[in-house]
């Protein structure tokens, strides 16, 4: 926290030799007088100009834009969309890097988080070291993947809609996201004004038609009459409770993976890339093995989607127990999962759930906790149940590496991991760790 007396440092310029990339979308440098550098736009081994933009002297660590390029990496590309770069649109961190180069920088950063957090080597973690691309996203240098199926976009004081700056509520119109799927672009969200909304999220579920606006209005303001580009269903969050009511159409979208469809309603999560639930089904099935007979816990499971993969594979003589927070989602899940009396789904935080449902066994785990992780004592639970395997769905590699020391600490460490780039131009990516006892053979 700056205090009175220290002097800000915002505006203030320094040429810097980059260094390595860290976790949060951003690489490492050093003032002269050896202040760190978090500089956004900007690619290890550069030497660029940077304008500080958080920070005062005396500080830990400054924040700051590369505003000039001096000597440039071979990784980077001019930014295909006009609305990235210092002081611009903040949805995404890599733009200026080429596509091979996103996924190495990705890699770097699980490297790093594994060292420092779990005291993990990739071999260790039986990772080989790579962030693979999601089907259909190897694209050539310059370009840009359309995959982001959900886009929140801010509105500015004139109704105008667009995405917040980094770290900031100030919003950068735009006429065009280039990383929004094809169904969120053909809403032409951009091209009307949003008088009186503080949000507008645009849905474009994979596997049918069903799109979907939630809007958010400021204190007191009144819903707009919504006339896109093609048919949607409107939803609106309460400002009093916080709560999602329908408007017109359909509460719900239908999503479709693994072979199943699924119900996702009030603008309820579901994996954003729209390969993303195949790809992650997939490579928890096939690190998992379900045995016929097998009982299985889904936790933080969502509208079910990994526990309907699992019910499918343990056949009628095993069961599946779902844990789910949110209480639409849970309600979800029951519906989607109804043909399947081998699964229940009960609603509540796992670290309630868990301890009263009385089980003290189960063969696989699949987890998919949010940003944060699941924490120490939930892991300590989980391997007091000895499963053969356990499956860790993460978003973020530092709650990962956090959560896999904790496991060491209960007797379980990986047997094999896998990281994807289910999220291309931004810091974000998915890993799935497969979790054994410690000494069983591999």
């Amino acid at each position: 926290m700056q205090t009175e007396s220290e002097k800000s440092l915002v505006g203030e310029e320094y040429e810097v030799e980059v260094g390595p990339v860290a976790h949060g979308g951003h690489c490492i440098a050093r003032t002269d007088e050896g202040q760190v550098l978090f500089v956004r736009h900007a690619l290890p081994g550069e030497r660029v100009t940077v304008r500080v933009t958080e920070g005062a002297e005396g500080a830990r660590f400054l924040r700051a834009d590369a505003v000039e390029i001096h000597t440039p990496s071979k990784d980077r590309v001019e930014a295909p969309c006009p609305f990235s770069g210092p002081g611009k649109c903040g949805g995404c961190d890599w733009q200026h890097a080429a596509p091979g180069a996103q996924r190495r920088l990705k890699g770097a950063v699980i490297t790093e988080q594994l060292a420092r957090l779990a005291g993990l080597t990739p071999e260790e973690a039986r990772w080989d070291g790579t962030v693979a691309p999601a089907p259909g996203d190897k694209v050539a240098k310059g370009e840009v993947p359309a995959w982001r199926t959900r886009v929140q976009y801010a509105v500015d004081a004139d109704g105008h809609a667009g995405l917040r700056k980094h770290r900031s509520h100030d919003v950068q119109p735009v006429d065009h996201c280039l990383i929004a799927a094809p169904g969120v672009t053909e809403l032409g969200i951009e091209k009307r004004t949003w008088p009186q909304m503080a949000t507008v999220e645009a849905i474009a579920a994979t596997g049918s038609n069903d799109r979907q606006v939630v809007l958010t209005p400021r204190p007191g303001g009144r819903l707009p009459i919504v006339e896109l580009d093609k048919p949607v269903s409107v939803l609106r969050v309460d400002e009093k409770d916080g709560g999602v009511h329908r408007v017109h159409g359909r509460p719900f979208v239908r999503e479709r993976a693994a072979d199943r469809t699924w119900r996702v309603g009030n603008g309820g999560f579901w994996q954003v890339h729209p390969k993303a639930a195949d790809v992650l089904v997939e490579a928890v099935m096939r690190g998992l093995m379900p045995k016929k007979g097998d009982t299985a816990l889904d936790l933080y499971c969502g509208v079910g989607l990994f526990a309907g993969a699992l019910a499918e594979r343990v056949g009628d003589k095993g069961a599946v127990l779902g844990v789910e927070s949110g209480k639409r989602a849970a309600e979800d899940a029951r519906h989607n999962l109804a043909d399947l009396d081998r699964v229940r789904i009960e609603h509540g935080k796992v670290e309630q759930i868990l301890p009263r449902t009385g089980i003290t066994t189960a063969d696989l785990i699949v987890l998919d906790p949010p940003r944060a992780g699941a924490g120490r004592k939930t892991v300590a639970h989980l391997a007091s149940l000895t499963p053969r395997r356990i499956a860790y769905v993460a978003c973020d590699p530092a709650a990962l590496a956090r959560d896999l020391a904790y496991f060491r600490e209960a007797g379980y460490v990986p047997r094999r991991m896998q990281a994807f780039d289910l999220f291309p131009m931004t810091h974000h990516v998915e890993c799935v760790a497969i979790l054994e006892k410690a000494g069983k053979g591999v």
